[in-house]
C-alpha cells in the first residue's frame, strides 16, 4: 500500500493525521475557555465529555491518531538521516530557506509528546480512566472528587503554582513552533497550495497558529492567577 511504503504517501498520512489534530487542539481551547468564565460550565462539559460511548469512541480514536503521526515521523525521520547519510556531519549551519522549526519538528515532537503524557496522567487519569474503572471519587491533594471536577483539578493544579504553569507555557512554545512548520507543510503535501498560495498559507497558518498557542498560554496563566471562573 502506497500510504505505508512511499514517501509521498507516508508525508500524507503525517499531513492528514496533523490537521486532525490541529482540529482537536483548537476544539481543546474551545473547552479551556468555558473554564475561565464558569467552573460549573467546565464540569458539566467533563460530565458530558467522561465515560460515555462517544467520547470513549473519539478518545480511542484520538490516540490512534497521535500514535500514527508519532511513528510515522519516527521512520520519516530515520529515512531522512539515512538518505542524508554523512552530509548531516558536514556541519550545523542552516540551509537558506530553510527554519528552525523544521529542522528540529522530530524533537519538538517528542517534547510534545512527553508533555502529553504529564497532561494524561494528571487529568485523564484521574478523569476519564477512573470513571471507566468505575470509580465515584478520586484523591485530589486531601479531598476526594469525582472524576467530573474538572475544575478542581484545575485549581488544584495551575492555581498559584508556578512550576506547573511554567512547564506548560514551555509546552505551548514547542506546540506552536511544531504547528507554524507543520501545518503549512501539511496543506503542501496535500496540493492545496501553489508558488502564489504557499506564501499566503505561510502567514495564515502562522497566524492561526499564533492565535491557538498564545490564547492557550493566556488562559493558563488565568488559571494560575484567578483558577476557573465563579459564574
Amino acid at each position: 500500500m502506497w500510504l505505508c511504503k512511499s514517501s509521498i504517501g507516508k508525508k500524507v498520512v503525517m499531513s492528514v493525521t496533523g490537521l486532525c489534530l490541529i482540529f482537536f487542539v483548537t476544539f481543546h481551547l474551545s473547552m479551556n475557555t468555558a473554564a475561565i468564565f464558569s467552573g460549573k460550565a467546565y464540569d458539566e462539559i467533563c460530565a458530558f465529555l467522561g465515560a460515555n460511548w462517544y467520547a470513549v469512541v473519539l478518545s480511542i480514536g484520538l490516540a490512534a491518531i497521535i500514535i500514527i503521526h508519532f511513528l510515522y515521523a519516527i521512520v520519516l525521520t530515520a529515512e531522512n538521516r539515512k538518505a542524508r547519510g554523512d552530509k548531516r556531519y558536514l556541519g550545523q549551519k542552516r540551509p537558506k530557506g530553510v527554519d528552525w522549526a523544521s529542522q528540529n519538528m522530530f524533537v519538538l515532537g517528542i517534547i510534545i509528546v512527553l508533555f502529553i503524557f504529564l497532561h494524561l496522567w494528571m487529568f485523564w487519569h484521574k478523569m476519564m480512566f477512573a470513571e471507566l474503572m468505575g470509580e465515584s471519587l478520586v484523591p485530589l491533594g486531601n479531598e476526594m472528587v469525582t472524576p467530573h471536577s474538572g475544575a478542581a483539578f484545575i485549581n488544584y493544579y495551575f492555581k498559584g503554582n508556578w512550576f506547573i504553569t511554567l512547564i506548560y507555557l514551555i509546552w505551548f512554545l514547542a506546540l506552536w513552533f511544531h504547528m507554524t512548520h507543520g501545518f503549512w507543510s501539511s496543506i503542501q503535501t496535500l496540493g492545496w497550495s501553489n508558488v502564489v498560495w504557499i506564501k499566503r498559507w505561510k502567514v495564515i497558518c502562522t497566524i492561526v497558529t499564533t492565535c491557538l498557542c498564545g490564547w492557550f498560554a493566556i488562559i493558563t496563566i488565568i488559571f494560575f492567577i484567578n483558577g476557573t471562573g465563579n459564574l
